[in-house]
C-alpha cells in the first residue's frame, strides 16, 4: 500500500482556534465523566475526474510516491471500479462521512463518457455515493444549458435517450456554483451552497469555480454568464450559512495550485505552513474567512495536503487529489456538538492512492460493459498505427503536440494550399498515445476511442490571416502575462522554429529574431494564413493574438483533422514515429 503522510492542520498554542475540552476528562457532579462533546466526521475528496471511468493510460495513469529512503516509485493508479472501491473501504469504521468534489468531474473526457455527453460519468458518480460538488470550468464544455440537464436530468436534445425506455435521471448530488451568475439577473446559475446533516453534524458546502473560467473555455459555453471573484463569493455565504446557524463550512473551489514536489505524498509544510505551494490558491486562501474550516481544490491537477494561513494568520488545510481518479483525499476532523462547529485543531488529511491491485467493484464493472457495448462500433475503428509512446505536452514542446499541429497544418492546406502553420493549445491534448495495448486490437494500433482521449473537445479546425507581429506575439504571451507564472507553450507545425530562453523573464524568454518559418525570419509586416482550433482563435488560454486573426474560415472538427492524418501517414506494416520535438530551442 502506498506511504501515507498526515498533516494536521494545528496552531501553536490552543487558543488561536477557537474553543476546545480541558485536558483530561471532565467530571460531573456526580462524579460521572462527561460525554465527549465531539463526535468524528470524515470527508473523502477528489477533483478533475474528467470522466475517466476506464483507468487512464499511460503517464495519465500513473502516480509518483516518495519512499522512506529518499527514493521514489511509480504506481499504476486509476479507474472508477477502484476509485469505487477504495472509497467504499475508506468509509468503513466511519458513522459520519460525506464525499465531495472539486469540479470538473465531467468535459474533457475519454470517448466512453464523452460520447454520451458525459452521462455514464454522473451516473457512475452517484453509485459511488457522491454528496456535493462544485462546478469547474470544463462542465461549460457544452453550455450552462447542458450543465443544467447533467443536474436536473432529461434526455440530450439533438441525441435523444441512449437507453431504450430510460430517461437519463441527472445528478441525485447537487452541483454548486456559487460565483457563477447571470449577466441579466445576478442569480446563480445553480446551488451556491447546500447543508448535509449526517447524523446530527451539519455541515455547509460553498462551490465555487475559478474566475478566469471564461478565458479557458470558448465563449459560447459561458454566454450570458458572469464569473465573480473566488474568495468574496465565499465569504458572502459562509455569511449566510452563519446566520442560519451552520458554522461548520467547506469551500468546494476549483481553483489550485503548483506544488514544490511531483510526488503525491511530499511534505508541503517541510518549510513551514505555505511554503510547500504556489500559485492562485494561495492568495484566495489567506482571503477566505477564517471561519471556513477546510478548503477543497482542484484545476491544476497537482496533489498537495498543505497548510496556508488565512486572513487571521491560522493555519487552514488545503488539499487536492491530482486528477483522473488516481488519488482521493482523506479529511478527518472533530465536530463541536456545543459550537455546532469543526475544530479546526483537530483537521487531518491525506492523500491515498486508488491502486489496481484491489479488487474491483462489480456494479462500476457492468456500468462500464454496458455504456461499451452502447460505444463500440465507433469506438473500436482503427484510424493509424505508431511504433512508440508518443507523448503529450509537459514543460515545452511534445511529439504528440508536434504531431497534431502538423495534423491541422495538413487539414488547414486542405482547406486553403496557402496555409503555412499551425498552432495547437497544450491543455487541449488530454493523454498520451500508448504504444502497448490492453485490448484485442494489438500494439500500435490506434482506435477513434484513444483519439478521442487525445482531442475530446470537439473544437473545429478553423484559418485566419494573422501579420508576422502578431505570430510573434502569440509566442511571447506563452511566457508573459497571465501565462508568465505558468507557462503555456504552444505546440507549433513542422517549419516553424524559435529559441526559447528559460534564463530570461517575461516576453524577452522568446529570443529576439529567432522566430522563423521554413528557415527564413517571420516578417512582422507580412500575413501568414494560420490554422488553429476555436478555442484559440477566440484568444482562449490568454492568446489574445491568435484571437485577432482576419479573414476567418470555420472548418471541421479536430479529431477528424488527427483521425485523417494518422490514417494517410501510417499502416500497420508502416507505423507512425514519434516526431522528433526539436522545432524549439530551450536555452535553460
Amino acid at each position: 500500500m502506498s506511504l501515507v503522510r498526515r498533516i494536521t492542520a494545528a496552531a501553536a498554542g490552543l487558543a488561536a482556534v477557537g474553543v476546545f475540552a480541558a485536558a483530561g476528562p471532565a467530571v460531573a457532579h456526580q462524579g460521572h465523566p462527561r460525554p465527549d462533546p465531539t463526535v468524528d466526521l470524515q470527508l473523502l475528496a477528489l477533483n478533475d475526474f474528467h470522466g475517466n471511468l476506464q483507468p487512464p493510460a499511460g503517464s495519465s495513469g500513473r502516480v509518483t510516491e516518495l519512499e522512506a529512503d529518499g527514493t521514489t516509485k511509480t504506481i499504476d493508479a486509476g479507474g472508477v471500479e477502484y476509485l469505487a472501491s477504495s472509497l467504499r473501504t475508506a468509509r468503513k469504521g466511519h458513522d459520519r462521512s460525506l464525499t465531495v468534489a472539486a469540479g470538473d468531474l465531467i468535459g474533457a473526457s475519454p470517448l466512453l463518457s464523452g460520447l454520451f455527453h458525459d452521462e455514464p460519468t454522473v451516473e457512475a458518480m452517484n453509485k459511488l455515493g457522491l454528496d456535493v460538488t462544485s462546478v469547474g470550468n470544463h462542465e461549460f464544455d457544452e453550455g450552462k444549458d447542458e450543465l443544467l440537464r447533467m443536474q436536473n436530468g432529461g434526455c440530450h436534445p439533438v441525441d435523444g435517450c441512449y437507453q431504450p425506455g430510460q430517461t437519463f435521471p441527472g445528478a441525485d448530488y447537487p452541483i454548486l456554483s456559487a460565483n457563477v451568475v447571470s449577466e441579466k439577473t445576478g442569480r446563480p446559475l445553480l446551488a451556491p451552497y447546500t447543508v448535509k446533516n449526517v447524523k446530527g453534524v451539519r455541515v455547509g458546502f460553498i462551490g465555487v469555480t475559478l474566475k478566469g473560467t471564461p478565458d479557458i473555455v470558448t465563449a459560447s459555453g459561458v454566454k450570458g454568464l458572469k464569473f465573480l471573484d473566488e474568495a468574496e463569493t465565499v465569504n458572502k455565504y459562509t455569511k449566510i450559512l452563519k446566520r442560519q446557524g451552520v458554522n461548520a463550512v467547506v469551500a468546494l473551489i476549483h481553483e489550485g495550485g503548483f506544488p514544490v514536489s511531483g510526488n503525491y505524498n511530499y511534505n508541503c509544510d517541510a518549510g513551514g505552513p505555505g511554503t510547500g505551494i504556489s500559485g492562485p490558491i494561495v492568495d484566495i486562501a489567506k482571503k477566505i474567512s477564517p471561519d471556513v474550516d477546510a478548503l477543497v481544490t482542484g484545476h491544476t491537477h497537482n496533489s498537495y495536503v498543505c497548510t496556508i494561513p488565512d486572513p487571521a494568520g491560522h493555519p487552514r488545510l488545503v488539499t487536492s487529489a491530482s486528477s483522473f481518479g488516481r488519488l482521493y483525499t482523506e479529511l478527518d476532523m472533530k465536530y463541536d456538538r456545543r459550537t455546532h462547529d469543526i475544530v479546526r485543531s483537530s483537521v487531518t488529511a491525506a492523500n491515498h492512492v486508488v491502486d489496481r491491485v484491489q479488487p474491483k467493484a462489480a456494479d462500476m464493472t457492468s456500468l462500464i460493459d454496458r455504456w461499451n457495448t452502447l460505444a463500440a462500433p465507433i469506438a473500436n475503428r482503427t484510424i493509424g498505427y505508431i511504433s512508440a509512446d508518443i507523448g503529450r505536452p509537459g514543460a515545452n514542446e511534445t511529439p504528440l503536440g508536434d504531431l497534431i499541429a502538423d495534423a491541422q497544418l495538413e487539414y488547414g492546406k486542405s482547406l486553403d494550399p496557402t496555409t503555412q502553420l499551425a498552432f495547437m493549445n497544450p491543455g487541449g491534448i488530454r493523454t498520451d498515445l500508448v504504444y502497448a495495448q490492453s485490448g484485442s486490437e494489438g500494439n500500435g494500433v490506434v482506435t477513434y476511442a484513444e483519439g478521442f482521449a487525445v482531442q475530446p473537445f470537439s473544437n473545429t479546425v478553423n484559418l485566419v490571416n494573422l501579420t508576422g507581429a502578431q505570430v510573434i506575439a502569440a509566442l511571447q504571451q506563452q511566457v508573459s502575462g497571465p501565462n508568465a507564472a505558468a507557462p503555456k507553450i504552444l505546440q507549433i507545425s513542422a517549419g516553424l522554429t524559435y529559441t526559447l530562453d528559460l534564463t530570461k523573464t517575461g516576453a524577452d524568454r522568446v529570443v529576439a529574431g529567432s522566430v522563423k518559418l521554413n528557415g527564413t525570419p517571420i516578417d512582422p509586416a507580412a500575413t501568414y494564413r494560420v490554422a488553429e482550433n476555436n478555442f484559440l482563435a477566440g484568444g482562449g488560454d490568454g492568446f489574445p493574438a491568435l484571437g485577432q486573426g482576419t479573414n476567418p474560415v470555420v472548418g471541421g472538427d479536430d479529431l477528424g483533422a488527427f483521425a485523417s492524418y494518422l490514417t494517410a501517414h501510417s499502416t500497420a506494416a508502416a507505423p507512425l514515429a514519434p516526431p522528433a520535438a526539436n522545432r524549439v530551442t530551450v536555452i535553460q
